[in-house]
């Protein structure tokens, strides 16, 4: 199973006690996966599809639990694709009314079938239900890509205003949503680690956030390593290249003028470079009678690659 899946497998057996934050999590549903027909009678219907069947639990078990309606459930295979969908239908008129009027979406139908295009902000209005409402409709139409690859959480909306308020109730939360068109369809994404651990909290996926937080943290722990290799790697051919450079040039004013020529302190670290290619500063100014600081065998040595440029030049 993916990493998305075990999140909506957790979330699916989430429940909220309060029959408010039951009734913002349906609506999310019904919002961003969900269909209603208004017949030539105007009689209404509900039917909520999803390929998720987790999620077609929590739909069923929330019409019941919530409004003690038994909805039907159909199945449908496609073989060529090898995917399963199902479908959760409220038939009856008066049953399908309750649920459209508890969540504030019989005003969306006017004129026979329509896209639901926006939530009553009524049914949002406290921090459970905005929770809820996330929660539900990350079920409906969310995914979550494999943390150990990116970092990556969406919601696809059918319509711009939906997502509108999608993204408007995750920055409620202090979260850096944001929106983008693809094709027909508008997806709320966030791209932030951090972030997409706080919408974990924010839906109570609990389970989900500690494997997302092991994984940002291995991953940040292996970061960390590479750029202390890197950086010491870097130092270490910088430090190689300056000892090759030295060596050269004090080579060179040995067989061209030689040692008698240097000053006592400028010899004495000319033998010790050469007798010592691979030492650092560090471990030069100790061979040093007496011991040189870092800053002083680094003055010396520029001070014979100086002469031997000059040497060269004439």
């Amino acid at each position: 199973m993916s990493f998305s899946g075990k999140v909506k497998e957790e979330l699916s057996r989430q429940w909220s006690s309060a029959r408010h934050c039951q009734i913002a999590e349906l609506a999310a549903m019904l919002s961003v996966c969900g269909s209603i027909v208004i017949d030539s009678r105007n009689r209404y219907g509900i039917k909520i599809h999803t390929e998720n069947i987790a999620v077609a639990r929590k739909v069923f078990t929330l019409i019941k639990k919530t409004f003690n309606i038994e909805s039907d459930i159909s199945v449908r295979r496609n073989i060529l694709r090898q995917s399963v969908s199902y479908s959760i239908i409220v038939k009856q008129h008066q049953d399908a009314l309750r649920i459209l009027q508890a969540t504030k979406l019989t005003e969306e139908y006017q004129n026979g079938f329509e896209e639901i295009h926006i939530v009553n902000p009524i049914v949002v209005q406290q921090p459970c239900c905005r929770r809820a409402f996330i929660r539900g409709a990350f079920l409906a139409a969310g995914s979550m890509s494999d943390p150990e690859k990116s970092y990556h959480f969406e919601i696809v909306c059918a319509a711009e205003a939906m997502a509108e308020q999608v993204k408007e109730l995750l920055c409620s939360f202090e979260t850096d949503a944001k929106i983008v068109q693809r094709k027909k369809v508008y997806v709320v994404y966030v791209k932030e680690g951090s972030q997409i651990v706080d919408i974990l909290n924010i839906m109570e996926a609990h389970v989900s956030l500690m494997e997302l937080e092991n994984v940002r943290i291995l991953k940040e722990m292996r970061n960390t390593v590479n750029r202390k290799v890197n950086c010491e790697t870097a130092n270490i051919n910088k430090t190689v290249s300056a000892a090759v450079k030295q060596v050269e040039d004090i080579t060179y004013l040995r067989d061209t003028i030689g040692f008698e020529k240097l000053s006592e302190g400028l010899e004495e670290i000319a033998l010790a470079r050469l007798s010592h290619p691979e030492a650092s500063l560090k471990e030069l100014g100790e061979l040093l009678s007496p011991p040189v600081g870092k800053s002083g065998v680094n003055h010396r040595l520029r001070k014979l690659s100086e002469l031997a440029e000059k040497v060269r030049q004439e």
